[in-house]
């Protein structure tokens, strides 16, 4: 029996985050899916819902925590000034997010062949700007990552501790959800480098038909964005404590 930890939890509440949202990115963009052409409404419901998913395994399979995102890791770390466990959380969720993006390429397998376009194909596994400009792009992601990660954070305040711990995963997952519809036009909202660069490796690597290039001129954007959001955010958070 394999025993249930924190890293396990990370590493599968990750897989299951990105198994379940780039699902629905496939599902929408993919020729010959029931949900094709279905829209940025399922899209952003999706993602919602596979975070809500992803948390409850994490939290299911010993991380209660239930970061699934490095932005949260690092945050939380620079909050609390405990390390300890960054390097091997940041490690499961992006070994996660490349786990969870093959399982999409292997579900989806017979609709990659009948699908012409090969950018439909990598807006499956990470995401691109509406109007590309680095600048503008860079300081979307890292707005967006500050939006989760102060929501997050006074979701698990002492203000609302006694009221939502059995809704905390559901919450969250609203929390995504309102930033997809709200914020998630300009860049495809990744706000989570295991999110976008895990998959984007995956599309990379895994023999995909009909594939294009995986775009790495834009690849810095979604990784190093929430990253600044997420140590701005840890820096104020340790601030006002």
């Amino acid at each position: 029996m394999i025993a249930h930890t924190p890293v396990l939890g990370e590493f599968l509440g990750t897989t299951v985050l990105v198994f379940m949202g780039d699902g629905v990115n496939a599902g929408v963009l993919l020729r010959g899916s029931k949900a094709e052409n279905s829209g940025w409404i399922v899209i952003a419901s999706g993602w919602a819902f596979a975070v809500f998913c992803g948390v409850l395994t994490a939290i299911a399979f010993g991380s209660p925590a239930a970061h699934l995102n490095p932005a949260i890791t690092i945050a939380a770390a620079i909050q609390t000034g405990d390390f300890a466990s960054a390097a091997s959380f940041l490690a499961a969720q992006m070994a996660g997010g490349f786990v969870g993006a093959a399982l999409v390429w292997l579900f989806y397998f017979p609709h990659w062949r009948v699908t012409s376009d090969p950018a439909a194909k990598l807006a499956i596994f990470c995401t691109a700007p509406a109007i590309r400009s680095p600048f503008w792009n860079f300081l979307a992601e890292a707005l967006a990552t500050a939006i989760l990660l102060l929501t997050t954070h006074a979701l698990g305040s002492r203000i609302f501790s006694g009221a939502t711990p059995s809704l905390a995963p559901f919450l969250v997952g609203v929390i995504v959800w309102s930033i997809g519809l709200s914020l998630g036009g300009v860049t495809g909202y990744a706000i989570n480098p295991a999110r976008d660069l895990s998959p984007r490796i995956a599309h990379a690597l895994l023999p995909i038909a009909g594939k294009g290039r995986s775009d790495w001129s834009y690849a810095p954007i979604p990784v190093f964005g929430p990253l600044l959001g997420a140590v701005v955010t840890g820096i104020f958070l340790r601030i006002v404590g």
